[in-house]
């Protein structure tokens, strides 16, 4: 007979979903995927005091977003009732007995015997269980301990695979020995070896420990943090990095999965991002940017022009990484007073091409047509009647008019950055230059 496979994810919600978390989530969504299962998420807040409703709030949304839905959804805080039912048989049969202080917290007796982990991923693991103490399965204020509860729910729900990860594997040995004592069936184990950072240590802030939360706050997409995730300890087996999120349930197997550390690489996760920004059409990249546009004040409800906002994203998708890089990069579009960069105003103001800012502003002004081959015919124009090279003035004109020293083609974005401003900013940059000049 096939055993139906039933995986679950549960989250405590005393923090926020990070990395560590999302990728065990996505594991377990794939194994069930892949195996035509059912995956379940279990909320576990069996910890009244830490758990909060921002950080449940944060781990569904994250969920949501990273498109990991699951089949039923459970909360361990309302199934309590059966943990104390087991505990009080446990007790019955001289199993577990009443903690000495009077309280009514319920312990395990431990056996001492060798137990014996056959994990999918590591193979057979022996603990002694001499070396573990008696079990608390009921703590004094009646609520159940986390691995008396993740016992008596995975049992009653059914889980085949308990798939997590490997800091969990001092708890699996526990786990078994209740479930034996229970008289219970337990599941198949696979533990997940962890994440480390690119240097080989902990996950910090800078590299890796971010809650999902943020990642979609910095302008990531779901579908690069899933590609990336599945990276992180699995493998097809062949070349292929680009996994669709269909691809991977469909590839996915426990045996593929590494024994070792996956090392978090920052640079790898960008150039997905990346990746898959530029796979976006235009319009499914404008109501990605345009919330972001808004909220920093650079787009208002009804003046947004879709046709520009094309041809901002045509200058750009192929330098952004994330949403927000081009928030950053294209901000001197949505500007009335420019804000220069230190290392563009001294580019800026070290030059000596008043004269070549000048004819430029004037050249433009007075342009019939302001397209990019104009604005380039003007420039050449300009370098050959001063007799300098392109770079003399290029570097400034750029500073000038974008603040910046670096971007798209100059003389595309001056094209797109219209007449009118060009030539303010252009006029702007020559009085700066001519009050330098005069030593004010």
């Amino acid at each position: 007979m096939t055993t139906i496979v039933r995986t679950r994810f549960a989250p405590s919600p005393t923090g926020y979903l990070h990395i560590g978390g999302a990728r065990t989530c996505l594991f377990n969504w794939l194994f069930a995927r892949a195996n035509k299962g059912t995956f379940i998420l279990r909320i576990e807040d069996t910890d009244q005091v830490r758990s909060k409703k921002e950080y449940l709030d944060e781990i569904l949304e994250s969920l949501a977003w990273l498109g990991l839905d699951w089949d039923e959804l459970y909360y361990q805080s309302k199934r309590f009732a059966l943990c104390a039912a087991l505990a009080e048989r446990l007790l019955a049969e001289g199993k577990a007995y009443h903690a000495e202080d009077g309280s009514q917290a319920i312990i395990l007796r431990m056996p001492h015997k060798m137990v014996t982990v056959n994990d999918l991923i590591h193979g057979p693991i022996q603990f002694d269980t001499s070396t573990i103490k008696d079990q608390v399965l009921i703590k004094s204020d009646g609520t159940p301990t986390y691995n008396f509860a993740c016992v008596v729910d995975d049992a009653d729900l059914g889980m085949t695979h308990v798939i997590r990860g490997d800091d969990h594997i001092s708890n699996t040995p526990k786990q078994l020995v209740i479930y034996e004592m229970a008289g219970l069936q337990p599941p198949q184990f696979a533990h997940i070896p962890m994440i480390l950072s690119s240097e080989g240590g902990r996950l910090s802030k800078r590299a890796g420990a971010t809650a999902v939360s943020q990642y979609r706050a910095e302008g990531f997409l779901p579908e690069a943090i899933i590609n990336y995730l599945s990276l992180l300890g699995w493998s097809s087996g062949d070349d292929q990095e680009i996994f669709s999120k269909d691809e991977l349930a469909q590839k996915f197997s426990i045996d593929k999965v590494n024994d070792t550390a996956a090392a978090f690489n920052m640079d790898k996760l960008l150039w997905l991002n990346g990746h898959y920004i530029r796979r976006k059409t235009y319009d499914e990249l404008s109501d990605l940017l345009l919330p972001l546009l808004r909220q920093e004040g650079y787009a208002g409800k009804n003046n947004f022009d879709r046709n520009r906002m094309r041809d901002l994203i045509q200058l750009f998708r192929e330098r952004i990484n994330t949403l927000n890089d081009f928030v950053g990069q294209s901000a001197y579009f949505f500007v009335d007073e420019l804000q220069m960069e230190e290392a563009a105003k001294a580019k800026l103001l070290g030059c000596e091409c008043v004269e070549g800012l000048v004819r430029l502003r004037d050249g433009f002004k007075n342009s019939g047509s302001f397209s990019h081959e104009a604005v380039e015919s003007i420039f050449r124009n300009t370098i050959e009647a001063l007799q300098i090279k392109s770079k003399t003035l290029i570097h400034p004109l750029r500073a000038a008019v974008t603040g910046s020293l670096a971007g798209p083609g100059i003389f595309e974005v001056i094209a797109l950055l219209g007449k009118e401003t060009t030539c303010r900013r252009l006029t702007e940059a020559i009085a700066l230059l001519e009050k330098k000049e005069k030593g004010e």
